[in-house]
């Protein structure tokens, strides 16, 4: 392994302050493994991290990335035998959590307020190796591109399973066509939902995908009025379950319009700062609704057996395939919202 090797760094607070810069090798904490990194995600979280616009504990300079895989090259003294080098691995974004607080007692870690997270706090994955608490062995038939991915499905998993609970027979509308959205409502197929995903006309080649990935419903909303056509779809009463995956302001505002009266709304998206919104309708509606950030084990595992049986096609989400030098041509698709999702590839330079 060479000593020096360069990764996107975030290096102070504010928008931007971002390049690509020589990291200097770290020893190894007793209690996490080192991972080669074959693939990389970039979330949309990333792009809040280089605007500075979310809420949450970030210390610079960082390297960035939390979505990986890849192969275990070292192990700490103290990491389970479960997990031995040479291993093809994803990783949790968590780094340190307390382990004794009521959240981590009861696996919803995520919400630990000691946590500390990788790309935000931690060095992350947009670099040729990084290291990581928390890993999972892959499955024989995910490769490293889709396994790269299961932090985000881990995620949609979360949202809409455990925390919306979507079941079979619900009908589900997913605001949102990115990655999250697509994500979602695959997630929400899985379950036996009938999922309509909403998005605009720049939206297109996001909505065609999801037609071809089995979404039974597409709706263009500048196109026609959504919560008439989602009501023509559900005999005028509207959708069972909500997940709100656009994080701006019309798509939290519609998603209480899309729910039915007494549904659930599970809201993805983030902002990235206040909006305004009818609070009054979840009263009249009576409506449950409920946040999702980041995942918990359970949710790993669930994700990772939905790829494995192949029910979620990781991979044809993938539209990009990026070299680590390219971060601000990559930084600038997925600004414009190009393409689906976009890779990083540290192997490639």
């Amino acid at each position: 392994m060479e000593k020096i090797m360069q990764g996107i760094v975030k290096f102070a607070r504010g928008s931007g302050h971002v390049e690509l810069r020589p990291l200097e090798e770290r020893p190894l904490p007793e209690n996490q493994v080192r991972i080669e990194v074959r693939a990389t995600g970039i979330c949309g979280s990333d792009l809040h991290v280089f605007h500075d616009t979310i809420n949450y504990n970030i210390r610079t300079p960082v390297v960035m990335g939390h979505e990986f895989s890849g192969v275990v090259v070292e192990k700490g003294a103290s990491v389970s035998d479960h997990i031995t080098v040479g291993d093809r691995v994803t990783g949790e974004p968590s780094i340190d959590i307390c382990g004794h607080c009521d959240y981590c007692l009861s696996e919803h870690y995520n919400l630990c307020p000691d946590r500390k997270v990788m790309g935000y706090w931690h060095d992350g994955c947009f670099a040729p190796y990084c290291n990581a608490t928390f890993v999972h062995k892959l499955p024989e038939s995910v490769g490293f591109e889709a396994g790269a991915l299961t932090e985000l499905l881990a995620c949609c998993v979360h949202s809409v399973t455990e925390q919306a609970g979507v079941v079979a027979g619900d009908f589900v509308a997913v605001t949102g066509p990115g990655p999250v959205g697509l994500f979602s409502a695959l997630v929400a197929l899985a379950e036996g939902g009938t999922v309509a995903l909403l998005g605009t006309g720049r939206d297109e080649q996001r909505l065609r995908l999801a037609e071809e990935l089995g979404v039974h419903h597409v709706i263009d909303i500048d196109a026609c009025d959504p919560v008439k056509r989602v009501q023509e779809l559900t005999a005028g009463y509207g959708a069972d379950v909500v997940v709100e995956c656009a994080g701006v302001a019309p798509a939290i505002r519609l998603a209480l319009d899309l729910v039915r009266k007494r549904g659930r709304v599970s809201q993805m998206g983030l902002p990235g700062k206040p909006i305004e919104i009818d609070f009054e309708k979840i009263a009249y509606k009576e409506l449950q609704v409920s946040g999702g950030i980041g995942q918990r084990r359970p949710a790993w595992k669930r994700a990772l057996r939905l790829m494995e049986n192949g029910r979620i096609p990781s991979e044809k989400l993938i539209t990009h395939h990026l070299r680590l030098s390219d971060w601000q041509d990559a930084f600038s698709l997925a600004e414009r919202q190009e393409g689906v999702k976009l890779m990083f590839m540290p192997a490639e330079g």
